[in-house]
C-alpha cells in the first residue's frame, strides 16, 4: 500500500486545523473524564462562578500546552524528542476536552483571549526548540513543575462540594508530573535565570485574565 508523504502545505494545514480545534473546537479525549461517575454537587451562584473561573484558567493552560508542545515538536532536532512532545500534546488534548466539558457543566465558557495565548505559546515553543533539544525539554520540565504547583493551588481553592472538578484536576496534576519526569529523563536541563521567573510572571498574568475573561 502506498503511503502518501505530506507536503509542507499539508503539514501547515494540519497544524492550523489542530490550532483551530484547540482554540474554538470541541476536542475529543482519548481517555474517559476522571469526573465520570462522580456526582454533580449543588453549588450556589458564587461557588459556581468561582469553580468556572478556575476551570477556565486550566482550560487556557491546556490551550497553551497544546501550542507549546506543537511549537517545540515542529523544530525538534531529534525524532525521539519530537515523538515525546507529540505524545504529551495528545495527553494535553485529553485535559483540554475534560476542562471544556466541565466548563459547559458549570454553564460557562473558555477565555476569549485563547487565540492570543495559543499564538504566544506556539512562538515560545518554537524559539525554545531552536535552542536545542536539551533546553527545549528543560522548558517542558519547568513548565510542568509550575503547572503541577498551580493545580495543587486550584485543588485547594475549589469549592469543597465540587468533586467533579477536583477529580479532573487531580488526574491532570498526575499527568503533568509524569510529563516533567519523562522530559527530565530524556535530557532536559535546568533553565538558566531568569527564564523560570519570567515564565512564572507570564503565567500569573494569564491566570488573572483568564479567571474573568
Amino acid at each position: 500500500m502506498n503511503v502518501r508523504t505530506l507536503t509542507p502545505l499539508d503539514q501547515l494545514l494540519a497544524r492550523c486545523e489542530r490550532a483551530l480545534e484547540a482554540i474554538a473546537g470541541s476536542p475529543e479525549a482519548q481517555r474517559p473524564s476522571p469526573a465520570n461517575g462522580v456526582a454533580e454537587a449543588e453549588l450556589d451562584e458564587a461557588e459556581r462562578r468561582h469553580a468556572a473561573g478556575l476551570m477556565r484558567i486550566n482550560h487556557t493552560g491546556e490551550v497553551c500546552a497544546q501550542a507549546l508542545y506543537l511549537g517545540q515538536a515542529v523544530l525538534a532536532r531529534n525524532t525521539d524528542t519530537r515523538d515525546h512532545l507529540l505524545h504529551a500534546a495528545d495527553e494535553e488534548t485529553d485535559h483540554l476536552a475534560w476542562c471544556s466539558s466541565r466548563l459547559k457543566e458549570l454553564d460557562s465558557r473558555p477565555s476569549l483571549f485563547n487565540p492570543l495565548w495559543y499564538a504566544g505559546s506556539y512562538t515560545i515553543g518554537a524559539v525554545a526548540a531552536l535552542a536545542g533539544d536539551p533546553l527545549s525539554l528543560g522548558f517542558v520540565v519547568e513548565t510542568e513543575r509550575q503547572v503541577e504547583a498551580h493545580l495543587q493551588d486550584h485543588l485547594e481553592k475549589l469549592p469543597s462540594p465540587d468533586e467533579r472538578s477536583r477529580a479532573v484536576l487531580a488526574q491532570m496534576q498526575a499527568d503533568e508530573a509524569r510529563h516533567a519526569q519523562e522530559a527530565k529523563q530524556r535530557g532536559g536541563i535546568d533553565l538558566p535565570f531568569p527564564l523560570p521567573k519570567l515564565m512564572s510572571l507570564s503565567s500569573m498574568v494569564m491566570k488573572a485574565v483568564a479567571y474573568r475573561i
